[in-house]
Parts: structure tokens; C-alpha cells; sequence
């Protein structure tokens, strides 16, 4: 069976506190405003409108939690690089997605979806930087594969692949496309492994 087959949207929290308890693990989605994310996210667990598709950049204000069973969770956040959004309504959002990805516990690792055809934007290269003192994978999803020659695609992989190992031998990537339904079993195993592993489980310091 499907690791996504029974997901479900569960909750969306504005604060911490209002998170899921009970999470043994839990796997985060981010990118750049449409760089693809929900129909990414629609397309992994193989349902149309799970995660919502708009083309208004800073559409996704808040974490929103899917339940895949057995207290493992998918959590899609808000998008970044959404320029035409105040300030003011941003700075919520993005000291909420900070204070997740540095502090939260069951989180087993980041999945970031980039264009294939604008991959690694100094946005993209900034949170990356970021999250690795963590110490937690990052998975990069190149969605819009099928927009390139697969020359160009392959290309465009070994590059973004050698740039994140160079960051760390923890951070990996792959060709996407939703459109295609290209890489979701790819993906997949990547994913299944993170909740797997000892560490979806293993409580630690943080809060």
C-alpha cells in the first residue's frame, strides 16, 4: 500500500501551540511562491485538490497538517519569495515557519520544491543554508521536469545534486512532474525512509 494512500487533511495552525500533539513524525513542504508545491503535494498522494492549487503567490498562510495514519503527518507551508504580500502580513508567517522548522520535534525532514527551469535562487540557497544545522535531510522536488529536453533535465539534476552535497551529504534530489506523474515513486521511498528511520521517533531537547 501506498504510503500516501489514506492521507487526509487534519488540521491548520496559525501557532505552535496549536499543532498535533500526538505526531511521531512529520515531513515539511516548502518552496517558492508557484514553484509548484500543492500540485506537487496533490500529486504524491494522488488526489486532485488535497493541497489547495492557486496562482496567487502567499495563497498558503498557514501550516497546514495531512495525516497520513499512525500519527505521521505532511505539513505544507507557506510559500516564500511572495513579493507582492506587505510586510506586515508576511513577518507572521515567516517567524512561524522559523520557529517550526528550528524547534520542531517529530519534523524528520524538509522536502523543497523549486522549478527545475529556476532552481537554487538565492532564496532557495537561503533556507537550505539554513535548516542544516538541524541536521535533518532535505529532499529537493525539480517540478516542471516535463517542461525541459530529459538532456536538460538530467543536466539541471547533476548540478543542483552536486551543490547540495556540497552543503551536506544529507540533502538529495530528483526530477518532478505532476503533470507526467514523473518521480512520485521516487519520492516516495525517499520519504517512507525519513519516517522509518529511528529518528521520526527518538524525542531530542528541542521543544
Amino acid at each position: 500500500m501506498s504510503l500516501f494512500q489514506r492521507t487526509e487533511f487534519f488540521t491548520s495552525a496559525a501557532k505552535l501551540e496549536n499543532l498535533p500533539e500526538d505526531s511521531i513524525g512529520e515531513i515539511a513542504f516548502s518552496g517558492r511562491s508557484n514553484a509548484g508545491k500543492s500540485s506537487a503535494l496533490n500529486t504524491l498522494v494522488r488526489r486532485k485538490r488535497l493541497a489547495f492549487v492557486s496562482k496567487t503567490p502567499g495563497r498558503t498562510q498557514l501550516l497546514n497538517f495531512f495525516s497520513l495514519g499512525g500519527f505521521r503527518y505532511l505539513v505544507d507551508l507557506p510559500g516564500y519569495g511572495y513579493a507582492k504580500v506587505p510586510g506586515k502580513v508576511r513577518a507572521p508567517w515567516e517567524k512561524l515557519i522559523g520557529d517550526y522548522l528550528r524547534g520542531r520535534n517529530p519534523l524528520v525532514g524538509l522536502v523543497v520544491v523549486m522549478d527545475i527551469r529556476r532552481p537554487m535562487t538565492p532564496l532557495d540557497l537561503y533556507l537550505i543554508e539554513w535548516f542544516s544545522p538541524t541536521l535533518r535531510p532535505i529532499h529537493v522536488l525539480l517540478t516542471k521536469s516535463d517542461k525541459l529536453t530529459p538532456a536538460e533535465g538530467r543536466r539541471t539534476l547533476k548540478e543542483v545534486s552536486t551543490e547540495l552535497k556540497r552543503l551536506s551529504p544529507l540533502f538529495s534530489a530528483q526530477l518532478f512532474s505532476s503533470l507526467k506523474k514523473q518521480g512520485v515513486e521516487e519520492a516516495e521511498a525517499v520519504l517512507a525512509g525519513w519516517l522509518a528511520s529511528p529518528f521520526a521517533e527518538k524525542p531530542t531537547d528541542e521543544k
